[in-house]
């Protein structure tokens, strides 16, 4: 494919809670063995992108580690590869990342020193699958500066959280507003973004210049009358996880069949990091209703409607229902869990009790099992 690709990762969310005190949303586990920033890394892989940068900057140990080798994503190679920038301290700069256009900026020797015309821009907390090779035929097709991959919000209430917009009969975009209290427009960007190198490398040097920073507020929004800036609708399936609620709903999306059909069995595949567990083990008394179990899980008790991800013992006539247990949790004997997060490397001691009323509830056992 004629582009490089930009991963956007470095964000944090305060909608988030205590889930963001460990890692980036980036980095956040899904779908019992997947990482968000998956998603948006096989679709770059999928789409036959063979150069992509990810900017981290926000808790980024754990999404470091988890990008450590670029072979799960077929990134391996002599020519292209996969790129994790932090942000420097240099002679002339000593701050973080001030927004999206500038973390674009302080690495902008990446997209000079590229060859490919195009770039794809992608945030790295988004649940989807996309071919980028139709958005940049679109994007030439249409002879536009900027394509804004965007979908219909279903919920007005989630609209808030996005960039809303509206298109003409020709799909260019006449309005653009930024997370807006109410709006009577339910289309939101997806933050993907397709647009020519040279073009981006101009539009980032002179916000930088002027001292902006936000790629939608300072080029998407500043430019919509003065620059061709079209939509890319897409039907199918997109998820943000940057909230608590949108979080746990992404993840019980995957206890429908045709949701991980769409994600893990049709073509192309979303791949990611491979650790090397013994499969699930369900001992006698055991009962497993509708839920994903991931490698290295022990089962004893009872889990309904839940996702458990890898190494998580649940103990003798524990409960657990419409949950998601994250990584490596021990679950004490006679213990209920029920709408709740489980935030991982817990130790929930034996007889606790649990339940979300009303909304998802975190939760987080501070504990001594790793302490030396």
């Amino acid at each position: 494919m004629r582009a490089i690709g930009i991963i956007l990762a470095g964000g944090n969310n305060n909608r988030m809670r205590e889930l963001s005190n460990k890692r980036a949303i980036a980095a956040m586990p899904i779908a019992g063995s997947y990482r968000s920033i998956d998603f948006a890394l096989s679709n770059m892989a999928n789409s036959h992108i063979q150069k992509v940068a990810v900017l981290t900057q926000y808790n980024a140990r754990s999404l470091n580690e988890h990008l450590s080798s670029s072979k799960w994503w077929d990134f391996g190679r002599k020519q292209g590869g996969l790129y994790v920038f932090t942000p420097t301290i240099t002679k002339d700069n000593s701050f973080w990342y001030q927004g999206t256009a500038d973390a674009i900026y302080q690495n902008l020797n990446f997209l000079k020193n590229s060859h490919e015309p195009y770039v794809v821009i992608a945030s790295g907390d988004g649940i989807y699958k996309l071919d980028y090779n139709k958005v940049l035929e679109y994007h030439i097709a249409k002879r536009a500066d900027i394509t804004v991959v965007c979908t219909t919000c279903k919920d007005p209430k989630e609209v808030e959280r996005f960039g809303v917009l509206r298109m003409n009969e020709d799909c260019r975009i006449e309005e653009f507003e930024e997370k807006p209290v109410v709006s009577p427009y339910n289309t939101i960007s997806t933050g993907i973004y397709v647009i020519r190198r040279r073009q981006l490398i101009e539009l980032i040097e002179k916000a930088a210049s002027e001292g902006r920073n936000d790629f939608v507020q300072d080029i998407l929004i500043r430019y919509k009358n003065l620059k061709r800036i079209y939509g890319y609708k897409i039907d199918t399936y997109w998820s943000n996880i940057s909230t608590v609620d949108s979080y746990y709903k992404t993840n019980m999306a995957f206890l429908e069949p045709e949701i991980r059909n769409y994600f893990f069995k049709q073509e192309p595949a979303i791949k990611t990091k491979i650790d090397d567990l013994p499969p699930a083990k369900y001992n006698p008394g055991a009962s497993v209703k509708n839920s994903l179990i991931s490698s290295g899980c022990i089962i004893n008790g009872v889990v309904e409607n839940s996702v458990l991800f890898r190494d998580v013992f649940v103990g003798n006539n524990c409960v657990i229902k419409n949950s998601v247990i994250l990584n490596d949790v021990y679950l004490g004997d006679n213990t209920h869990i029920e709408n709740c997060i489980v935030e991982s490397r817990d130790t929930i001691r034996a007889n606790s009790y649990y339940c979300g009323e009303g909304e998802v509830k975190i939760v987080v056992e501070k504990n001594e099992r790793y302490v030396l």
